[in-house]
């Protein structure tokens, strides 16, 4: 049993003509987000907190479709969401509709310590946020130049993009459509993390689909589809969320392990591959052993891993890593 950590920043179409500025981009963030949780880890912090500071460092980077980075709705309005779940006590909070609070991942983490709910949503997260004193910023602060023009593509063809730049009509989203310029993920961050004890947590953030309808709610905070954590393992999933909700992906990593007996490794790759429709979800998830899984069906995920034992992983695409100093 040793502590092991994984990350993810999207799954999707991503093409390997990706331009090499945006693919180091995203690359240099996975690996400094990877370094920071195994310091933290190392340094005894708990696996619930590593979870949210790796979150809350996603949250705050533009290159991801959460936080700072988040995708606007067809009003042109961030909606963030975001939920947290330690495996030891199975307690948990998530939030949805966001507009103004700086990282969603914390005021999830805050519904779980403070609040005896599990979720908040719109006007009731926002008031508790104040009361609480987190961050909160104008909601300009999120809306960038490249999602403005984002939502603006979007618009013209009537299309809502499941990734960044990807286009699929609404009544058919089930296959990707290839793009050529590659700044595309299916947009969510996440964290999972265990300790050499095998305290078990998973944490997962996003700014959901551009050009959503207002209010739409994806899998991100929903416990069991988005986020889930007990005794057995730690799930953040990825990808298309009316898709991984319909799967209950993150559960049922969990449930294979404890009711027939599989694997981490064994359980993940049958969701993702046999539950989960093509081209649709990924997930990264940890064992109480310190296994580590990261499985897709989409062309790539932005990934990262490290083990006690010294294995370290960066990655995009399938059968391909990024190696270097964590």
């Amino acid at each position: 049993m040793g502590w092991a950590i994984a990350l993810h920043g999207g799954a999707g179409d991503i093409p390997r003509s990706m331009p090499s500025e945006r693919r180091e981009l995203r690359e240099a963030a996975l690996r400094h987000c990877l370094h920071m949780g195994v310091e933290a880890i190392k340094a005894n912090r708990s696996p619930l907190d590593v979870a949210e500071l790796i979150v809350r460092e996603l949250e705050d980077n533009p290159h991801f479709n959460a936080g700072k980075g988040s995708v606007l709705t067809s009003n042109g309005t961030v909606e963030m969401e975001a939920s947290i779940m330690d495996g030891n006590t199975m307690k948990c909070g998530a939030v949805s509709g966001l507009t103004t609070v700086k990282n969603a991942i914390s005021l999830a983490r805050l519904v779980m310590d403070k609040t005896p709910h599990i979720y908040l949503a719109f006007n009731g997260a926002e008031a508790f946020a104040k009361q609480q004193g987190v961050e909160t910023v104008d909601s300009s602060h999120f809306i960038t130049p490249e999602n403005i023009e984002r939502l603006k593509q979007a618009k013209e063809t009537n299309t809502v993009q499941i990734d960044y730049t990807q286009r699929v009509e609404v009544k058919d989203a089930s296959l990707p459509v290839p793009n050529e310029d590659g700044d595309s993920q299916i947009g969510t961050v996440g964290c999972v993390a265990v300790d050499s004890h095998g305290n078990l947590a998973a944490a997962t953030s996003t700014g959901g689909l551009v050009n959503k309808m207002v209010g739409r709610i994806g899998d991100t905070p929903v416990i069991g589809a988005g986020t889930y954590a007990n005794s057995y393992c730690a799930v953040s999933a990825t990808g298309k969320g009316e898709a991984i909700i319909r799967a209950t992906v993150a559960r049922d990593v969990a449930a294979l392990m404890e009711f027939k007996g599989l694997s981490l490794e064994e359980a993940a790759k049958h969701v993702i591959e046999e539950r989960a429709p093509k081209f649709t979800a990924g997930l990264v998830a940890v064992s109480a052993s310190g296994e580590v899984a990261m499985p897709f069906n989409t062309t790539g995920m932005f990934r990262a891993c490290a083990t006690e034992d010294g294995y370290t992983e960066v990655g995009i695409w399938p059968n391909e890593t990024c190696d270097g100093e964590v």
